[in-house]
């Protein structure tokens, strides 16, 4: 099979390499092109429509002075079939963000599902609930917003729309394009019609140069150009190391009165181990729908855990059965969540480039919410990019006033308080409950006195299968065996189908695995091959080779969910996520 990084001379690898590097591309110039299509790049999508306007108009009354901008062409490209195709949240929004982006946004027609009416928070032992008699307050709800992300961002895109701005789905973008001095000058979209052997098909179509004044990277976690940016031009320099959870979720419809609409259940506990960051959710929505999922942090320790069977088998306690009992899944996803907070966030801007959303860690750990970080932190791009716009200039000496911006603004105010609270996490759960109880009285001092706790990245936490014996005496078979009832649980291939995963599968896996003899002999031996299980999605599983009678990596590609977590949890960081041919993967669609 042809890959970038290893190309034999052969007649037909000459013929792919060729077609790679002589291919004629069409170039479409645009002002603006902002990458993935999630609540951060839509909402800067259209307050910088609204700004321009704003803008030129008090020039026009002489308010202001300075050169209008006028019309512009603005494009959003999108890897999903449809825009929210590919979003995934739990998701109770608070709706700060989207009442400055829009004050009528409910008259407007935004698609929440209800309001938020009653809070609570469980601890979870293995056979009983303990109800918190007074909720933490970084965890009331009251009167925010429980919503389908994908059917806002669904809705947020048709805004887009009628605001004249381009929106592209099914163009997922492959590469991040530089002028000789690294300046970001836009992007080029995948091929479509490429076999699995990196032969074009008939139906051949050469991605599209997207050139642009200003890119703007907002692909969620983990985003692969974003990943790209900044060990190219050392944006986490200086910084602590991302790190990430993994959140599980279905939808179930119960039966009628069983979960009361609005309730709002977070839970800690039963079935993480105490050195695993970890809890759950139950969301209360309309019609007798509830969304239920578990959240993992990928900075585990022991390599056995398997995040979908820890949710699987949240669903099996007593206080969990109960609510599901005579209901049916419905809808089943999988997506990482870039949880370390302020201390990780990149450098946010280089000449060219903005980072926005959970590609720049915007999340608010603490709160367990990133929605409004997130649109925020477009808004403030957008207004960065008027500036830009005004003076003609697009490189770091403009573009880094969006840095500024952030720690103006209440993102800040919001994230600085908590840096330290995932970082806690990475000394245990008890230790940690501790510490954040002092960072929220001390405004984020770790300890109480201490400025910082430092992060680990997840990879480099996990431990040998030789230096977690303690992990398997603790926890037995916990992570294995688990039952698929198909009642209340399922496996991953069921659960995958309910995500309504569609991959062409002549097309070259977009899940490149650097050096597949490392998974047969030294993972094997040290790790136990962990992506068969941190993979929520069954794509990885060992099979035995007959012709060497060792068993070897098989990559099933066309299960992936696109939660990126094998790009994170790796302990060899060999697996590099990369986008498959536009259009693919999960239809995420009212989850």
């Amino acid at each position: 099979m042809f890959r970038h990084f290893d190309i034999l001379f052969t007649t037909e690898s000459l013929f792919i390499y060729s077609y790679k590097i002589m291919i004629e591309r069409e170039q479409i110039e645009m002002d603006v092109v902002f990458v993935g299509a999630g609540p951060a790049n839509l909402a800067a999508a259209l307050h910088l429509k609204s700004e321009i306007a704003r803008h030129d108009e008090l020039i026009d009354r002489g308010i202001k002075h300075g050169r209008k901008i006028g019309e512009i062409e603005i494009g959003i490209v999108e890897k999903g079939s449809f825009v929210g195709a590919h979003i995934l949240s739990g998701a109770v929004m608070d709706p700060k963000a989207i009442r400055e982006l829009m004050p009528d946004f409910l008259e407007q027609g935004c698609p929440v599902d209800t309001v938020v009416t009653e809070d609570a928070a469980w601890y979870l032992t293995e056979n009983r609930k303990i109800n918190a008699p007074i909720v933490p307050p970084p965890l009331k709800n009251k009167g925010k917003y429980i919503l389908s992300l994908s059917k806002m961002c669904e809705w947020l895109g048709e805004k887009c729309e009628e605001a004249g701005i381009n929106v592209f789905p099914e163009f997922p973008a492959a590469e991040v394009l530089y002028d000789e001095n690294d300046r970001v000058i836009g992007i080029r979209t995948g091929d479509k019609g490429i076999d699995k052997e990196g032969r074009p098909k008939p139906n051949f179509e050469p991605g599209v140069d997207l050139l642009a004044k200003v890119t703007v990277l907002g692909e969620g976690s983990r985003g692969s150009l974003a990943k790209q940016l900044m060990a190219r031009l050392g944006l986490m320099e200086g910084k602590e190391p991302q790190v990430f959870s993994i959140g599980v979720k279905e939808l179930w419809e119960l039966p009628a009165g069983r979960f009361p609409e609005g309730k709002v259940v977070h839970t800690l506990g039963f079935p993480s181990d105490t050195q695993t960051y970890g809890g759950g959710w139950v969301y209360g929505m309309k019609d007798n729908i509830v969304s239920i999922g578990y959240v993992t942090g990928l900075d585990y320790v022991d390599p056995n855990i398997d995040p979908h069977a820890e949710f699987q088998k949240f669903k099996t306690h007593p206080a969990i059965a109960e609510i599901l009992e005579g209901g049916k899944m419905i809808k089943y996803g999988a997506k990482t969540i870039n949880a370390g907070g302020y201390w990780t966030m990149p450098k946010l801007f280089a000449d060219g480039v903005l980072l926005v959303g959970d590609s720049a860690s915007f999340l608010n750990g603490q709160r367990i919410k990133g929605i409004h970080t997130a649109m925020k932190s477009g808004m403030l791009a957008a207004e960065t990019i008027v500036g830009a716009l005004e003076h003609e200039d697009f490189t770091s000496k403009t573009l880094r006033h969006y840095d500024e911006k952030v720690n103006l603004s209440w993102i800040y105010d919001e994230l600085h308080p908590v840096r330290n609270f995932h970082g806690a996490f990475q000394k245990g759960r008890w230790s940690a409950l501790i510490n954040s109880g002092l960072q929220f009285l001390t405004k984020g001092l770790a300890w109480g006195f201490m400025p910082k706790e430092h992060h680990v990245a997840g990879h480099e936490r996990m431990a040998k299968l030789t230096e977690s014996g303690k992990w398997q005496t603790e926890n037995g078979s916990r992570y294995s065996n688990v039952p698929f009832d198909k009642e209340y649980t399922f496996d991953k291939v069921t659960d995958v189908f309910h995500a309504g995963v569609s991959h062409d599968e002549d097309q070259p896996s977009h899940l490149h695995v650097l050096d597949t003899e490392i998974c047969a002999t030294r993972c094997v031996e040290e790790y136990g091959n962990p992506c068969q299980r941190f993979c929520p999605a069954a794509v990885y599983e060992m099979e035995e080779n007959p012709g060497t009678g060792r068993k070897e990596l098989k990559v099933n590609f066309s299960n992936c969910v696109h939660c990126k977590t094998c790009d994170i949890a790796d302990p060899y960081q060999i697996i590099n996520w990369v986008t498959p041919e536009g259009g693919g993967g999960p239809n995420y669609k009212g989850m």
